[in-house]
This record gives structure tokens, sequence and C-alpha cells, in this order.
């Protein structure tokens, strides 16, 4: 990208962001937190705005039908009539021409097409942003498709992410939003999760990964990669045919009905998330296909987190506590994953949380739709507006969690999500229970307890002659050094503007009795210049300080958490 080409695409993106600065997008840090958590009103957005700021989203290109994708996991920052047209965001473009496409797949598998395939369909069977899908039959008769990347799209992403990265420090740095968020970190790990994405390699990997995880799940099944046709950029995979879960026909449900697959499809997610730490971060009903042997049929998973033991576990026993009612103990897991910023109002955040859960265990089963997915999302929303940054597994979760439940009610209408949940996560608690007590975890208790044995006589004596020698110091961290010392500067930067206004206005004083050179208003130019910049100066300060005076007024009035 030329320097021109980048100014220009700069002033098409800062256009954009301006238009709809006081749109409402990020509005969920203004609700009355006061207001129940769970209510339906949408927030005061005008009709047909949504659609139209999705539409201008999807025509600034790839990058931005990303990162409309990221904003529809994130209910704590956009309000819901911005999350339901992001949900319908649509990924489809024109198609790449099959001649560029055919010269991708050689060029990354090093043959020509005739010679890897027996056949090759030039009709894409899906176009989008990142990739088209093309079918083909292998010499052997064995039907494939392609997933391959577009021409040029790694580059036009990586443009574009620098952009992104140079306005979210500019926000974060003038932007209440902006701090609260912190836009630099999510600009990077929508970086990070788009390089994942353009990597076809570790998208098989994941395919490899899930067909092995879920092999005990018979009704569930996994198209596996061809290692030998698979690049960064080209994914072969087997051919699944089959029907959206969406559009199953009526009869066919009452012939053969979809109970077990539903529950079994739930169980599966719920495992790769709490045992295997793997989120499908996007298990939407276009990614799953009902085969004719009645088996359901899971691809597209070039978007997976991965969580590390200690934050699963977190959610595990999150989920938990929510399911039994226990608030409290969804409001200290929360709080201990999320981010507390510098107003974080923890009273007022347990308050909320409890009473969210409460909703959830009230609702249940009742005329208004309370889902698991639902839970997850509203509780960072009310960390969000309380004060407390919400982690990216706790919205992507929860989204998750959404995408399932549409999937599951779409093949059982009757089915107790909530009692399945609660079900397999009881399992998975027992089975985790058991798995400390296997040998392996009791061999390595018992050499940490040798540990402890072994050096606690030398910890002791060393205590013992600190004493001895009144050489034991005991440290309190009462103030936040960091906020201390802004202070200190802020009082600092006060009196030197103070004492140089004084300056100026004793030099106008002195000057004033010039009587050679020019004068204005009747007094020398020097004097006057001194009388503006101390006037300049002093407005400076009085509406500085009038301005932070105020805010630790309103702070000091605020009602008690």
């Amino acid at each position: 990208m030329n320097e021109a080409t980048r100014l220009s695409r700069y002033a098409r993106i800062g256009a954009f962001l301006l238009r709809y600065r006081k749109a409402g997008l990020f509005s969920g840090l203004d609700l009355d937190i006061q207001e129940a958590a769970l209510a339906d009103e949408t927030e005061a957005v005008k009709p047909g705005q949504p659609e139209q700021f999705v539409d201008e989203l999807e025509a600034l290109g790839p990058t931005f039908i990303k990162v409309g994708q990221a904003l529809s996991t994130r209910p704590d920052m956009v309000p819901a009539p911005y999350i339901a047209a992001l949900e319908r965001m649509q990924d489809d473009v024109a198609p790449v021409p099959v001649a560029r496409v055919r010269e991708i797949i050689e060029a990354e598998l090093g043959a020509r097409i005739g010679t890897l395939f027996a056949s090759f369909d030039d009709e894409p069977l899906a176009a989008g942003s990142v990739a088209q899908v093309h079918s083909a039959k292998l010499h052997g008769g064995r039907e494939v498709v392609l997933k391959v990347q577009r021409p040029h799209i790694a580059q036009t992403l990586r443009e574009d992410l620098a952009i992104l990265e140079k306005l979210a420090g500019a926000a974060d740095r003038m932007t209440d939003v902006g701090r609260r968020y912190g836009f630099v970190g999510l600009v990077s790990e929508l970086r990070h999760s788009l390089a994942s994405e353009l990597n076809f390699e570790l998208e098989a990997e994941n395919l490899r990964r899930f067909a092995e995880n879920l092999r005990g799940y018979d009704r569930l099944y996994v198209p596996l990669p061809l290692a030998d046709l698979t690049t960064t950029r080209v994914l072969t995979m087997q051919r699944v045919r089959g029907i959206k879960v969406t559009h199953i026909p009526p009869l066919r449900r009452i012939e053969h009905p979809l109970r077990e697959q539903a529950r079994e499809l739930l169980r599966a997610y719920l495992d790769q998330v709490f045992v295997h730490g793997l989120v499908h971060a996007d298990p939407h009903p276009g990614n799953v296909l009902l085969m004719e042997d009645h088996r359901l049929a899971l691809f597209d998973l070039g978007m997976v987190v991965r969580l590390v033991p200690r934050t699963r576990h977190r959610l595990l026993k999150l989920m938990l506590g929510a399911i039994s009612g226990n608030g409290d103990q969804v409001g200290e897991i929360s709080e201990t994953m999320g981010t507390a910023l510098e107003d974080f109002r923890h009273s007022l955040y347990t308050r909320q949380v409890e009473q969210l859960v409460a909703s959830y265990v009230g609702l249940h089963n009742s005329s208004r739709q309370f889902s698991e997915g639902r839970l997850v999302l509203e509780l960072a929303r009310v960390g969000a507006s309380c004060g407390l940054r919400p982690p990216a597994e706790l919205s992507i979760l929860g989204k998750t969690l959404l995408n399932l439940e549409a999937v599951t009610s779409a093949l059982d209408p009757t089915i107790d999500t909530r009692r399945v949940v609660e079900q397999h996560l009881q399992q998975v608690l027992r089975r985790q229970a058991l798995g400390t007590l296997s040998p392996a975890n009791l061999a390595s208790e018992w050499l940490d307890v040798q540990e402890l044995a072994r050096h606690t006589p030398q910890h002791v004596a060393s205590i013992l002659r600190t004493l001895a020698q009144n050489r034991l110091r005991v440290r309190v961290d009462g103030l936040e050094e960091s906020h201390m010392m802004e202070s200190l500067q802020k009082i600092a930067n006060r009196i030197s503007t103070g004492v140089i206004v004084a300056a100026l206005v004793i030099g106008s004083a002195l000057t004033s009795r010039m009587t050679s050179g020019p004068t204005l208003f009747g007094l020398p130019i020097l004097s006057m210049l001194f009388i503006i910049a101390a006037v300049a100066l002093g407005l400076g300060l009085i509406l500085s300080a009038l301005r932070r005076d105020g805010k630790v007024e309103r702070a000091a009035n605020r009602p008690p958490d």
C-alpha cells in the first residue's frame, strides 16, 4: 500500500468512525446500573441505523467484517440492536476468478490440477471474505472440498490492522471507553485470531483434534483433512453432504426425532470447553449439517480459542455456581478473572451479580427466555457497567453457548438446556476430582510434602535468627504508589504554573514603565505580552482545577456501593 492509498484508507476509516461516534454504538457503558440487568428494552438507537452501520462496515472490506463478527460477541460494549444487526452480517463476497484459484492451488500443492484431482468444479460452493470453497474428486473416486485463501488477503488484513492499532491507541488515550476496554488490546486479540484463521494448517489440526476428542460421540462427525493436500493457504478435507439444521423438513423430524443428537452435541461442546480447553467460537447453525445417516457433521473450525487449565477450571466453577444459584461464587470468580479499573464498585457489582443469578434461577422454564449463554453475556455487561473489564474468554463462552442453544433448539425445540448442562458439568467435575487421585498426582504431591519437610527447619531457624537480631520488617501497602505519585505530580504542576503566572504579572508591572518602543493600549508591547501569557495560563489553571475538583466532588457524593 503506497502512501497515498494508505492516507485514503485512513480517511475512509476515520470518516466511518466519526459518522457513528454518537450513534449509541458503545452505549453499553452508559446503562443505568440500578436498572435490572435483564431489562428487554433496547437502546436509544435510531431505526435502521444498525443495519446501515453493518452495510458500511461490510463495504470497508474483510478486516471489518471480522471486526463486526468480534463486536457481535461483546454485548457488554454494543447495545442489542447493533448486536442483532451484526449477527446477520453476511460474509459473502464476489468470488475470485477460477483461473486465479487454480493458480493458487497449483502453486501451493506443487502440481497441476489435472494431476491432483480427477475432476475439479470451477463453480464455488461458497465465497467468503477470507477464502472460497470448491468441490473436487480424487482419482480414487473420493469426494473432497478445497478451501482456498483469497489472493493478497493476508497483506490486506495486516495493513488494515496497523491502521486500527493507531486509531485504537488514540482512543485509549483520549476517551473513557478506550480506557475502560483497552482497544489496543482488543485489536491485538483480533490480530492473533486472524493470524490463526489464515493458517489453514492450524484449522486442519483443529479438525483432527475435534475428531479425536469426539470419538466417543457416535452421533457426531468431523470431516478429516488430507495432510498431503493441505498447506497454509489451501485446506483439503472430506466432503460432507447434508442439510442445515434450520432447514430440516418436518416429516423427517417426525420420522427420526433428533432429541439425542441435540443432547449429544451440547455435551460434546461442554467437554471441548471444560475438559479439552477448546472453544469453537462460531458453532452457528450454518456450520452444522444433518447427514443422511442422521449424524451431525461439524466443520469450519478456523475460529478456535484455547483455554489454559486454570481458566477452564474457573469457568466450570462459575457455571456450576450460576446453575446452583450461588451468586457469591459467581461474583467472586468473575471478579478474579476480570480486570478491575480504578472506579470499580465492588459492592455494587456483587449485588448486581446476585440479582442476575437469582433472576436466571427464578426465570428458568418461565415464559421469559433466559439461557446460560445470555447469563454469561449479561455477566460481562454488568461487570463493564461497574468498572470491571471482562475477560475475553467470558464473552467468547457466552457467544458460543448462545450459538449452541440455537442449534440444539433447531434440532429439538423441547430440550431443557439447563438440565443437560447441569448434569454434564457435574460429571465433568466428578471426573476431574477423581483425576486428582491418580498415582501420578499423588506421587507429585508426596514429593512436594517431602520438599516442604526438608526445608522447614531451615526456614524456622532463619525466622528465629531474624527476630533475635531485631531485623524483622513488616511492609504494609496502604496506598497505591502510582496514584500517589500522579497526584503529587499534578500538585507540583499547579504550583509551578502559579509561580510562572506570578512572575509574568511582576514582569508586566516592571516593563510597563518603559518609555521607548511600540505600545498597545497605552502599554509597551512586552508588558502586554506578559499580561496575555499570564491571563492564558491563569485561566487554564483555573479551568483545570475546577474540572478536576468537580470529578472529585462527584466521586465523593456518589452513593455508597
